[in-house]
């Protein structure tokens, strides 16, 4: 019998890395196809939950939050650019960082539509933002996204208009606050056994199949 596997991916849209875990995650989940099997959720986290609606040039912002210089930063960029690829992930032009709560909105209404069109929407909403330097705050925007994971983009816009949603977002948010998890993406596995940074595929299939054999 397949040993049944939850996985909390704890992340956000405007993190580079969580984009990059991801991809290893579901490249693993590739190799251990038929061998582990998964329920896997996605959880809110928000990197800068204070940017306004206007946003902020990237390079502004990396330099106030981090310090740093721009040949540092560019060093950095081809290294998650080259780790991306390795997983399937294209990096693109990204400009500015923006608010991405609307975003986590929208994902808890997917989990609710099912596993499978959270992680399509997961996965359309990191391109966007990441290979297409689309704006995640923007409504239109994220409607459009929806439409793309195959979610009603008429529902989506209802939800954004309003405030739905909102309240289990930010609960979920202090929840994991509150467990310990201050950086992402965190993978959090069968609520007792973490792993934290965008690791490679390899590391994700060797702890999973463990976990799995210990039962």
């Amino acid at each position: 019998m397949t040993k049944l596997l939850k996985i909390d991916f704890v992340s956000d849209v405007a993190c580079p890395w969580c984009a990059v875990g991801l991809g290893a995650l579901d490249r693993a989940l590739e190799q251990l196809d038929g061998e582990v099997a998964v329920e896997l959720h996605f959880r809110p986290f928000e990197l800068n939950p204070q940017m306004g609606p206007e946003g902020e040039d990237i390079a502004e912002h990396l330099t106030r939050k981090y310090g740093g210089t721009p040949a540092q930063f560019e060093a950095a960029r081809a290294a998650i650019r080259e780790r991306g690829a390795a997983v399937g992930f294209s990096f693109g032009q990204r400009t500015r960082i923006w608010n991405t709560f609307d975003a986590h909105r929208l994902l808890h209404w997917a989990g609710l539509e099912g596993a499978a069109a959270q992680h399509a929407l997961k996965l359309a909403l990191l391109r966007a933002y990441h290979g297409e330097g689309r704006n995640p705050a923007d409504p239109e925007v994220l409607a459009d996204v929806a439409a793309q994971a195959g979610l009603n983009a008429a529902r989506a816009r209802e939800i954004l208009q309003g405030d739905e949603f909102a309240a289990e977002v930010r609960a979920e948010e202090q929840r994991w606050l509150q467990l310990g998890i201050h950086s992402v993406p965190a993978i959090v596995i069968d609520d007792r056994h973490l792993i934290e940074g965008g690791q490679p595929p390899e590391v994700f299939e060797r702890a999973l199949r463990q976990l799995a054999a210990a039962g």
